[in-house]
This record gives structure tokens, sequence and C-alpha cells, in this order.
């Protein structure tokens, strides 16, 4: 029998074992959406007009944005909103406590694209296939990190690699294993090779939240406020994504086909209003694939919203000479 952790009457667990969690496999989710989810996630993060191919479903070169999967985990087959704080509550791990909802965040996310993403689910039967890779004890802090894949259980086609890590705010302290080392990825000590700034709205969580991620905190100020907030904010990976749409924009011309991996740690609170400064950095170039450093900042206080940024763009394709 999986070894379930027991709470004790000080509020800590009995039979927390880590090591117990790794490889678990989580449930798996179906997902399915339409186009015109598509439109709306490219509206939601800040795509514009001279990239019409991802806002317009007629468009010869349509497509969807490629970071688009990383909400269907929240959205899975709905249409219409859902309870997500309920949807959201974690899935029983072996050897681990539950987290605490009040007292956990999103660590980091990353996502690599493996063929492109459908502009809509139509005759596919899509699931989400997870797995803990590791959970882990830093400062008193629970870290458990995840993977999954998006995949077509037709043709076992898999179309992204999504990680995540949840960080558990105090929720650690059981003598678990700190983890493995991160690569560290710091900007050059130089100018940025491309810099792309946006204006969030006040609007602009209310916006992201119809992709799917409806989490009271970037609706409700009341809510926020009792989280310690100034009051709603935006979601973490509302500025992600933002992010993202800078990076393809500025280091891919905006080909979604060039777009082939992304990863940043969620940093600082970003609240609906603030301008976005995405500062990019341009470090090597392996197998036809610019790796690319960025690190994005809150134009008024400079407070870090991402670090530890990488994504890899690939070079374009040499003009034809026919």
């Amino acid at each position: 029998m999986a070894l379930i952790p027991t709470k004790n009457s000080s509020g800590r667990y009995d039979n927390v074992d880590f090591t117990k969690a790794i490889g678990h496999k989580l449930p798996p989710i179906k997902a399915s959406y339409l186009r015109r989810d598509v439109l709306l996630f490219a509206n939601a993060i800040g795509v514009t007009k001279d990239e019409l191919h991802f806002l317009y479903e007629l468009h010869p070169r349509f497509a969807a944005f490629p970071t688009f999967p990383i909400n269907l985990a929240f959205k899975q087959t709905d249409q219409d909103v859902f309870d997500f704080i309920k949807r959201t509550a974690g899935a029983t791990v072996p050897g681990t406590p539950p987290f605490d909802p009040q007292r956990s965040v999103d660590g980091e996310r990353g996502i690599e694209i493996l063929k492109p993403i459908p502009v809509s689910s139509d005759g596919l039967d899509l699931e989400l296939n997870g797995k803990v890779l590791g959970v882990y004890d830093k400062g008193g802090n629970m870290i458990l990190e995840a993977e999954n894949t998006l995949r077509d259980t037709k043709t076992d086609t898999v179309y992204a690699k999504l990680t995540s890590t949840a960080f558990g705010i105090g929720q650690g302290g059981y003598g678990g294993p700190r983890g493995p080392t991160k690569p560290a990825y710091h900007p050059p000590n130089r100018a940025p090779d491309a810099i792309h700034v946006f204006q969030t709205s006040q609007e602009q969580a209310l916006l992201y939240r119809l992709c799917g991620d409806y989490n009271p905190m970037h609706a409700d100020d009341e809510f926020g406020r009792k989280a310690g907030f100034k009051g709603a904010i935006l979601q973490g990976l509302g500025t992600w994504n933002i992010a993202a749409h800078g990076v393809l924009k500025c280091m891919g011309d905006s080909d979604p086909a060039r777009f082939r991996s992304f990863h940043a740690r969620f940093a600082s609170v970003v609240y609906p209003g603030d301008a976005l400064e995405t500062r990019m950095w341009k470090i090597a170039e392996k197998d036809g694939l610019e790796e690319i450093i960025f690190q994005t900042v809150v134009q008024s206080d400079g407070r870090v919203a991402l670090s530890n940024g990488m994504a890899r763009v690939a070079k374009p394709l040499p003009a034809s000479k026919i």
C-alpha cells in the first residue's frame, strides 16, 4: 500500500517520505479546445494585429500560439467557468502531505514543443499524462516537481512536454532530499539584444482568466488582500505568456514553427496595470537553435517578475534561391 501521510494533533504530518513520490503517475486529464479558445488566448497575452496569423481564423497561416497548452490542465474539457480552487486541489501523492492552497505558489514553469499545436482539438482525443519527478525539502518549504505530456491517445502523437514546480511555503521540514541543482541563467553583463514592453491593463487578469485560470485571486481584490497582496494580482502564467510572446516576436519573427522551448521562474507578483519589460540576450547557438536568456521586470520599480528565463528559438531557414 502506498505510504499516505496523516495529520497529527500538532497540525504536522506523520509517515512522510518524499522519496516515495518519485515517478508517481498522476491521474490522466482529458483536454479539448476550440479555435475560439486559441484566438482568446492570443488576445489575452498581447498579440498584436501585425501577427494576424494568431488572431484571425481565416488567415492562410492561422496557428495556435505555441504556449497555448500551458493552461489545458486547468481548462480541461470545459467551455464554461468552473470552481478553480476545487479543481486544483492536489492529487494524493505517496509519502507527501497535501499542499495547502493558501500557502502554495507556482514556482517555475516550462514547455517544450515537440510538434506544432493544432488550432483546435477537433478529431483528437487529447490527454495530459503526468508524473512526479521529485518532492524536495528546502528551508522548511516543500517543493514538488512534475512533468506532463500532451498526447493524442488516438495516434500516440505527443505535442508538448510541460514542467512545473509547486512551492509549499513552510510546508517542508521533514528531512527530505534537497533536490538537484538546477541550471542558473543569469543575464549577461551587457545591454540586451532585444527588449519587449507590454503595458498591461487594469482588466488584464480578468481577460486572461477566460483562458482557464479562474482563481478568485485574479478577480477579487478582497480575496487578494486576504492573501497578503494589495488586491487582485495578474496570473503568474499571464506574465509568463506575455514574456513568451515578447521572445517569439523579437527573436523569432512571430513564427510559431521556430518556438521550441521556454522556461522561467516566478520571482515577484505583478498587478494589473503594471508595464512589463522583457529583456533578452542571445548567448549561444546549438543544433540550429538560438539560446536566449531573458528576464522580465516591472518597469515602474524594477522588481524582477520572471527570473532564470531560458528560451530556445530555431534559426530562420535560408531564403530560397529559386
